[in-house]
């Protein structure tokens, strides 16, 4: 089934304004936050009031980080910002939350724990009525951010050693919220130096392609399929239906990991990708 709404992922440490702080970076001028972009797409549907509720189930996010959110959105159009805190399955299976997801325009979920969000989130309610919508609502959008973005597809890292050479057991895979399948999403890519931790996850599981988000670098992706660059930096897909040669699935704890013959593909604003034909469709243009 394709999905009719769209997702934004975001690669982390995303411009939220004009505060500046140790989460934010600074981007390059004439660049749209992806927060103006969400604004964007969203004010496009002529309506009295535009909605989003942000769901901190992933990290205890502080006051003043609820504070900057419900700015930032505000600034960008949108006339009322929720946060929604799942603690427990009983939160996430809340009827008066379930009625807010289902009367939102967008979800944003923020940083944090990847597993702590999907593992709150799985078979409930809430990710029901989030999954609904995306699916049936061409005006929907969900959104994440870092440990947001990552929990998307099907299948998630969740952690791994990052190091000078891959080993067995150096990564580790879950159950994500299954928004979309065929990919796997690692956040922070070039600031924390997981090509690696990523090549290792794309080597276990070959048929998903690998996308990598730098900080301040997002995909916007329709259909479940069309992904378009977004943001200041790159995004880095890796392609792992072709590998001739591994020993991936018979070395010991102590043997290194080698992997022969992955593509790699290298996204920047304004670039548009195929997923699942894993095409580029258009280059970037220049400013």
């Amino acid at each position: 089934m394709i999905p009719k709404g769209k997702l934004i992922i975001i690669g982390g440490h995303e411009d939220k304004g004009d505060v500046i702080g140790e989460n934010l970076t600074v981007v390059k001028k004439n660049k749209s936050s992806h927060f103006e972009i969400l604004g964007t797409l969203i004010l496009k549907i002529p309506r009295a009031h535009h909605i989003i509720e942000i769901i901190a189930s992933a990290s205890a996010i502080p006051r003043e980080m609820e504070e900057l959110y419900i700015n930032s959105y505000k600034q960008v159009g949108f006339t009322h910002v929720g946060i929604i805190k799942v603690e427990t399955a009983a939160d996430a299976n809340d009827p008066v939350l379930i009625k807010r997801i289902q009367g939102s325009h967008a979800v944003f979920f923020t940083g944090g724990d990847q597993s702590k969000l999907c593992g709150l989130l799985d078979q409930t309610t809430m990710l029901k009525a989030i999954r609904n919508k995306y699916y049936e609502d061409q005006h929907f959008i969900v959104g994440g951010t870092s440990a947001g973005a990552m929990s998307m597809p099907e299948t998630i890292i969740t952690g791994g050693v990052i190091a000078a050479a891959l080993f067995k057991g150096d990564i580790r895979i879950a159950k994500g919220l299954d928004l979309i399948q065929g990919i796997l999403v690692d956040t922070h890519f070039i600031k924390r130096g997981r090509f690696a931790r990523l090549a290792h996850a794309v080597a276990l599981y070959p048929t998903c392609l690998g996308v990598g988000l730098e900080e301040d670098t997002a995909l916007l992706i329709t259909e479940g399929n069309q992904a378009t660059c977004i943001g200041s930096g790159m995004v880095i897909l890796i392609d792992g239906r072709n590998i001739s040669a591994t020993n991936i699935e018979i070395v010991d704890e102590a043997t290194p990991i080698v992997i022969d013959n992955l593509k790699v593909n290298i996204l920047a604003e304004g670039s548009t990708y195929l997923l699942k034909e894993n095409k580029l469709l258009a280059k970037a243009k220049a400013d």
